[in-house]
């Protein structure tokens, strides 16, 4: 367990009208950690954000960065040892893409030589061609452009990375992309960050602690993704999360302990006698692969003719999981979209491991919150104990 980086200690945003945009909020985020701030529009998640690198001044209270009070460092050199990622990007549009990630070592006195070298070794860790290196902002797609602010926050190796809805101007299918991607760039460098979002979604997939906040710049729960889930503190952390909580909560169980199938399973090439033997075990459909053991799709097993099984005339296999590395949600999707509610496992290299029903996920499920209730009892038991 890393220690505390980031400490906001009774902190309080009140304007001159009167206005509470933060009512003493106090909360430790970790080193190395993402820690999310969510919640409805007027809830104070972007003033604390704003607060911490100084954009907006608190009105009481304190925060530190690793023990020192920021309110007592320059603003500048403050500002400069924290990357900052906003909606839409915020890059300069008259600035090759290059010259975009390499602002920040630019002003900090790196020659330009280092600073753009130091701008293509991040297009790289973002996932941007370096083709794009010569481009300016307006030639890329929205994706693309929030991977270059991503880099260009990253560009002088922060400590800090704050992020203030960086993706949600993206549509679903980039947005999931851009999530994935900073996940992987915080496995692989460790930052910490703090990260603003509306959508709860977000939250839970991304956050190591989730900071949920009520109109009024009041915390109303601060706890990881799975504690959330499990046990909101109120009826409007209840209401927030929504009615598919539990639902999302199936993400933190890992799809490792069910238990496959692999008799339902036939190769394209299989023999008559392979294919009576797999449709005398009983199973209402046969998986069908190809000969390298990759899905091809269902059949019912009396449809089946050994030497004259066509892949087109199955039926879907649906989106498979990778048994013990996708999560019990994955598996469950797979199988609610699969037209014969049989889901497909396959392994890291994409071949089938086995097959699952939806009643074998099912019980899986029930232990699985049973376990949890049941960690969750013996964790407020050892705090009482303790």
């Amino acid at each position: 367990m890393f220690g505390v980086l980031i400490r906001i200690d009774s902190v309080t945003k009140r304007y001159p009208d009167g206005t509470v945009a933060v009512d003493n909020l106090s909360l430790e985020i970790l080193d190395r950690s993402i820690t999310v701030f969510v919640g409805p529009s007027g809830c104070g998640k972007t003033t604390t954000l704003r607060m911490i690198n100084r954009m907006i001044e608190p009105s009481e209270g304190t925060i530190t960065l690793d023990g020192k009070d920021v309110t007592q460092q320059p603003v500048n050199t403050l500002r400069r040892s924290m990357g900052y990622v906003i909606q839409n990007a915020g890059l300069f549009q008259h600035r090759t893409i290059v010259d975009n990630i390499a602002t920040v070592p630019r002003l900090l006195g790196w020659s330009k030589d280092k600073a753009r070298a130091r701008a293509r070794e991040l297009m790289e860790r973002v996932g941007l061609d370096g083709a794009l290196a010569k481009r300016y902002p307006y030639q890329l797609s929205g994706g693309q452009q929030q991977r270059v602010g991503v880099a260009r926050a990253l560009a002088a190796d922060p400590p800090v990375l704050l992020m203030d809805e960086p993706f949600s101007a993206v549509d679903p299918v980039v947005r999931k992309g851009l999530q994935d991607e900073l996940l992987r760039i915080q496995e692989e460098l460790g930052k910490t960050i703090v990260f603003v979002t509306h959508d709860i979604d977000e939250a839970v997939k991304i956050g190591t602690m989730v900071a949920v906040m009520r109109t009024g710049g009041h915390l109303a729960q601060f706890a990881p993704p799975a504690e959330l889930l499990s046990n909101p503190a109120d009826a409007f952390v209840e209401d927030f999360l929504g009615a598919d909580r539990g639902i999302r909560r199936l993400s933190f169980f890992s799809s490792a302990g069910l238990d496959l199938l692999t008799t339902p399973i036939v190769a394209v090439d299989a023999t008559a006698e392979q294919i009576a033997e797999r449709s005398a075990k009983g199973a209402p459909y046969l998986l069908v692969t190809d000969v390298d053991g990759k899905p091809l799709g269902w059949s019912e097993p009396g449809a089946l003719t050994a030497g004259a099984i066509d892949p087109a005339r199955l039926l879907a296999h649906g989106r498979p999981f990778e048994h013990g590395k996708d999560s019990l949600r994955a598996a469950l999707d797979c199988a609610v979209l699969s037209p014969t509610g049989w889901a497909v496992a396959v392994g890291a290299d994409g071949r089938v491991a086995g097959v699952v029903s939806q009643q074998t996920i099912g019980e899986a499920i029930r232990t699985a919150h049973a376990e949890g209730r049941s960690g969750a009892d013996d964790a407020d038991d050892a705090e009482v104990v303790g």
